[in-house]
């Protein structure tokens, strides 16, 4: 099994490439057992926050998910639970 980071970064990416990345990124954090990872987007305007978001919400290994709080991030960072594997 190949090594993960727990820490995705999207910055500087067009919203395609960042959610294509983001879609192989959850699937191998979720196959190396990791129960939490972060996702960078950035501040800017938001529009890459949003669609991460948009695809968080509705992607069957994600528990949950919040921004970042003060010191970890704000809202430039997207912090996810991933889904336990005994349960899918």
């Amino acid at each position: 099994m190949k090594a993960v980071d727990s820490e995705l970064r999207l910055r500087r990416l067009t919203v395609d490439e960042a959610l294509f990345r983001l879609d192989q990124y959850l699937n191998d954090a979720f196959m190396a057992g990791l129960p939490f990872v972060r996702i960078i987007h950035g501040k800017g305007t938001g529009t890459l926050r949003c669609a991460v978001h948009d695809v968080l919400a509705k992607h069957p290994l994600v528990e949950s998910f919040r921004l970042g709080g003060y010191g970890e991030g704000d809202y430039g960072i997207t912090i996810v639970e991933l889904a336990n594997r005994s349960e899918t």
